[in-house]
């Protein structure tokens, strides 16, 4: 349709707002796009953080538990190490108490044997520390004395025989006596008895491997 002016006068121009310049829309656009991809990133980052962080404290957690559980076994092998060292005792002193049994009546045997040997003369005590003897006994003169601890080196039973005392006691009515106390070792060597003949050797002490 064709619109003819009959007035002369121009028509009015419709008024529209400023027009906005199409790079300025461009930065806005790709500003907001920044945002958006920056925010991602961070959340990414957050998650994987958190992710991270979850799996060091169950990981702590973990080692916590190991912890409690290692000490447990550390108090149990201490006091499996206490229980062996009670039961090495008690081993050590049943070894102790069958090594001085097995040879205790041989002792006795080869002490009766210089005691029969040697007039005058009786044994009032014998006491056996492992190898050592401390003996004491009573005798009616020196030379019954001097005469046991003859018997005692000849029987090759016993060493390092040493006289510890001899003096007058007197503890008989009547009857002039001499106390006396002396020290010896059992050795370890073939004895022989008094009359010159072997006799089988004292058993030896069983050694810890």
């Amino acid at each position: 349709m064709i619109r003819i002016n009959l007035l002369g006068q121009d028509r009015p121009k419709v008024s529209r707002g400023p027009a906005i310049p199409l790079e300025s829309s461009l930065r806005l656009i790709l500003f907001v796009a920044s945002l958006l991809v920056a925010a991602v990133v961070l959340y990414a980052m957050y998650h994987q953080k958190q992710t991270e962080l979850a799996g060091i404290e169950s990981r702590i957690s973990s080692l916590q538990t190991e912890l409690v559980r290692l000490q447990q076994v550390k108090a149990d092998v201490q006091q499996y190490e206490q229980q062996k060292t009670i039961l090495q005792q008690r081993i050590d002193v049943i070894e102790t108490l069958q090594t001085n049994r097995a040879g205790g009546q041989q002792l006795l045997e080869m002490v009766a044997a210089t005691v029969e040997h040697s007039d005058s003369l009786w044994l009032t005590s014998l006491t056996r520390s492992g190898d050592s003897l401390d003996i004491a006994g009573e005798a009616a003169s020196i030379d019954a004395i001097a005469n046991f601890l003859t018997q005692m080196k000849r029987s090759g039973y016993f060493q390092n025989i040493e006289m510890k005392q001899a003096n007058e006691n007197d503890i008989v009515k009547g009857a002039q006596t001499y106390g006396f106390t002396m020290t010896a070792q059992i050795s370890s060597a073939k004895p022989t008895n008094v009359s010159g003949t072997e006799t089988a050797a004292p058993p030896a002490r069983p050694g810890k491997s």
